[in-house]
This record gives C-alpha cells, structure tokens and sequence, in this order.
C-alpha cells in the first residue's frame, strides 16, 4: 500500500487556492449591489415590476388559475407558494442583490432582482 505524503510546496499551493477563493468569494458578497426592483416573466413576457421598499404579496396567474405566489418584504422577494410538484423555487431563499432569480420551471416563472438605474449596454462598447 502507497502512502501519499505531503509536500512543503504541495500545502503552499493549497494555501494560496483557499486564500484566492475566499477572497473572491467575499469580494462577490461584499460588492454585490442591491436592487430595487423584481421583474416578474412568464412565459418570457414581463408580467410584473414590483418595488423592493413596498411589501405587497402578489398572486402570479396563468389561465386564470394562482400558480405561484410572490411576496416582498423587508427588501426581499421571496416565492412563498407554488403548484409545481418539487418546489424548488418555494425552497430558494429570499433574494434581494441585482442578478439574483429565482425560476420555477414547471411554471415557467422567473423572477430577477434589477436596480431600476441600471444603465444596460447593448452591441459592443468601445
């Protein structure tokens, strides 16, 4: 039986990759910006735009029928119900930075975090 054994450099390399990764990891989570809005799609098509500073419970329908139910509160947008069978979108926790979602996809719903200043370019900047 072989044992492996760890060299001096071995630790230093693993060292600098944990070091890297933490730091990137809390550079995305301190950096990140809030948002101020969550736009509601479904199917594709914006169905809702709703502020991040008004708590309100809105009722996500397709063919007459309540298929998900999206509260803001606190600042957060969290899919409290859902009528898909796994649930994941009800699981995911409550989002509130620009760039988060939360999808459901048996419902074709997605709900994105954006910052209503965000000044968006299109084709090539140069």
């Amino acid at each position: 039986m072989k044992v492996f054994k760890l060299k001096k450099a071995d630790i230093i390399v693993i060292a600098v990759v944990l070091v890297c990764a933490a730091v990137s990891f809390l550079c995305i989570n301190l950096f990140a910006q809030g948002g101020n809005i969550a736009r509601v799609e479904v199917d594709g098509k914006t169905v809702a735009e709703l502020r991040l500073d008004t708590d309100t419970t809105y009722e996500i329908k397709q063919n007459g029928k309540v298929t998900n139910v999206l509260e803001i509160k606190d600042g957060c947008a969290d899919m409290t119900s859902a009528d898909c069978p796994d649930k994941i979108c009800v699981n995911h926790r409550a989002i509130s930075k620009s760039g988060e979602s939360i999808i459901c996809l048996p419902n074709k719903v997605i709900v994105t975090i954006y910052s209503g200043d965000d000044s968006e370019v299109d084709g090539v900047a140069g």
